[in-house]
């Protein structure tokens, strides 16, 4: 019995716990207000920190639930932080690779491509075309396509069909 700990300094207590967090809750919440700022919700990372002392009140004793509760609010809050940065990180690099840093031989390819895309586009009938941007650009079906237009959904898939099989025949294969 040389390390037990006294009962009435047990965390897991109902009534120790409230007074934990009726001393530090406060304390707590500005800590990580001035710390890191509003946008990073220092009223979760409070309850966070609460939580995680709960889920170890067996092993925290009350005389270190202090430093306990700020090092997990704090880390809690830092996990965040470096969380942000990665998605941000993630979006910058996927804005990068679609935007003008791309190989100048690709975006000669696709402005050609696109010009002969426009220029197939306006070779199609109108009947053609209208079904064909309806389906592919719009993401209307056939059923929606041929309500549209009053006509059978055998007369759309037929125009969408032809107009796709010279679209293939007037760009080099699509």
């Amino acid at each position: 019995m040389k390390n037990a700990k006294p009962l009435f300094e047990n965390t897991c207590e109902k009534t120790v716990f409230s007074k934990l967090h009726e001393r530090y809750a406060k304390d707590l919440h500005d800590f990580i207000y001035y710390k890191f700022g509003e946008h990073y919700n220092p009223k979760d990372k409070v309850q966070e920190a609460f939580m995680k002392l709960w889920e170890n009140c067996k092993k925290i004793s009350p005389d270190k639930a202090k430093s306990y509760l700020f090092s997990v609010a704090n880390n809690t809050t830092l996990n965040t932080i470096k969380h942000r940065k990665v998605v941000l990180k993630y979006e910058t690099d996927a804005s990068k690779s679609t935007s003008n840093n791309q190989d100048p031989q690709f975006l000669l390819e696709e402005k050609e491509y696109l010009s002969k895309y426009q220029k197939a586009l306006s070779k199609l009938t109108e009947e053609k075309r209208v079904a064909f941007m309806l389906n592919r650009v719009e993401g209307k079906k056939h059923k929606e396509i041929a309500e549209l237009l009053g006509i059978s959904r055998k007369a759309v898939e037929k125009r969408i069909y032809s107009a796709l099989k010279q679209l293939r025949q007037d760009i080099d294969g699509i």
